[in-house]
C-alpha cells in the first residue's frame, strides 16, 4: 500500500531521512518512534507530500507520489 525506496531528505548539509526503505501493507498499523528531531515528523511529511524528499521514491497504492521521481 505504501512503499518507500531509498528515500532521502537533505535541509541544506542536514541529512534528516538516509536511505529508508518501507514497505507497509493495507491494513498494517505502524507506530513510528523516536528522539526529538529524528525525522519523524519529516517522514511523514515526505509521506503526505508537504515535503519533497531529495532522493528516492514514494508510492502509495502504486501511485507515484514523488514529483522529483
Amino acid at each position: 500500500m505504501i512503499k518507500l525506496e531509498h528515500v532521502d531528505k537533505y535541509f541544506g548539509d542536514l541529512h534528516v531521512l538516509k536511505d529508508v526503505n518501507l514497505e507497509v501493507a493495507e491494513g498494517e498499523k505502524l507506530v513510528i518512534i523516536g528522539p526529538s528531531g529524528s525525522g519523524k515528523s519529516t517522514f511523514i511529511r515526505c509521506i503526505n507530500h508537504l515535503e519533497d524528499p531529495t532522493a528516492g521514491t514514494i508510492s502509495i497504492a502504486g501511485t507515484p507520489v514523488t514529483k522529483k521521481n
